[in-house]
């Protein structure tokens, strides 16, 4: 019998945050950027009480959810376009505008899906060098050509948890050809207080070529139930809606996530404990003589040269104390391992752990 043959798909595989260790359930998991504190317990009761009806569909256009956006956030609403994740937005972007012999500009350290589905898609990926790991704007325009389709970047970025300021942001769309569609992907934008830094949707709202993308995932702790969000000019956003399956956000994320975005106080109870507890990490890496950076998200890079050890060693180690935290090769920085910001009590069992590990 012949069957029919699969594409031949040049394209790494996504590898989650690991959740287990040898099949056991990790005691803390501090691997995939999740909430520190969980959703609002507002979104929690709108869970509940839609899960009570789970036989109806969802609503396919997600109009609730849009609408509520698009108030929270002063937005047109018809520019709005939700998806089960952001990724799904990422990955419907790709299928809407890349062809083969397109190319794709990321900066050399940033989330592995855009190359991931750029690749599927048949483009090409062209790497722009970070400087000590920070995205380089200069890096980016130097590699543009006439093949140059989009350009795909994080702020603050994934996994190096670094900025690109408001003014650099501008820079880069003002200089990139008109015809080069600009990604931004806001993932952890709202744990960003500092001046010289605004959200791409703040900046670019009113843009003709940049598309923003948002999630449920992070900040708001819905990470299970897999929504997100995207925004860009009409014509773009009808496009990508013609990709989008239906149904493709469930009734509980869609009134769970319309609870979350009207509960500012349960997200800044969550900013405030991720800023007090970015200061206490950086506080102890230094002393540890761990290199980091200063995490601008709810997670920082930390790498073990300084002290001799190795990076697979301390993540074993960690791990079999019931401690996960992210691997780095996949992403092809060296001896390094990135670790999101927990909760009080697994945070200071993290610190507690970690200066075993390196016999401090």
């Amino acid at each position: 019998m012949n069957l029919p043959k699969p594409k031949k798909i040049n394209a790494d595989k996504y590898v989650a945050g690991l959740s287990l260790f040898k099949q056991k359930a990790a005691k803390i998991k501090l691997s995939a950027n999740e909430s520190a504190l969980g959703p609002s317990p507002k979104a929690v009761k709108a869970f509940n009480k839609v899960f009570k009806n789970i036989k109806r569909y969802p609503d396919s256009d997600g109009i609730f959810l849009r609408k509520v956006l698009a108030k929270k956030f002063k937005l047109d609403f018809n520019r709005i376009i939700l998806g089960s994740g952001s990724d799904q937005i990422l990955e419907l972007i790709c299928k809407a505008f890349l062809d083969k012999k397109d190319e794709v500009i990321i900066p050399e350290y940033s989330f592995i899906i855009y190359r991931i589905y750029s690749k599927i898609c048949g483009a090409k990926i062209i790497y722009a060098k970070e400087k000590n790991f920070k995205i380089s704007v200069k890096e980016i325009l130097s590699k543009v050509s006439h093949k140059t389709k989009i350009v795909f970047l994080a702020n603050p970025n994934n996994p190096t948890g670094t900025l690109l300021s408001k003014k650099a942001l501008i820079e880069l769309r003002r200089k990139l050809r008109s015809n080069i569609l600009l990604v931004v992907d806001d993932a952890y934008c709202e744990y960003v207080k500092e001046k010289n830094y605004s959200s791409a949707l703040e900046l670019f709202s009113s843009s003709k070529n940049v598309i923003v993308t948002r999630t449920f995932s992070k900040i708001y702790g819905l990470a299970g139930l897999r929504v997100g969000w995207g925004y860009g000019p009409k014509n773009l956003i009808q496009a990508i809606s013609q990709l989008k399956p239906p149904f493709n956000v469930n009734r509980a994320a869609l009134f769970a996530a319309s609870e979350s975005i009207k509960d500012s106080k349960w997200l800044n109870k969550e900013v405030l404990h991720i800023k007090k507890w970015s200061k206490i990490f950086f506080k102890t890496f230094k002393e540890l003589k761990i290199d980091t950076n200063y995490g601008h998200g709810n997670f920082m890079l930390i790498n073990f040269d300084k002290i001799k050890k190795n990076s697979k060693n301390v993540f074993l180690k960690l791990a079999k104390s019931g401690i996960l935290v992210r691997k780095m090769e996949v992403y092809k920085i060296r001896n390094s391992l990135r670790v999101t910001i927990g909760n009080s009590k697994e945070n200071k069992k993290f610190i507690q752990v970690l200066k075993k590990v390196i016999n401090v």
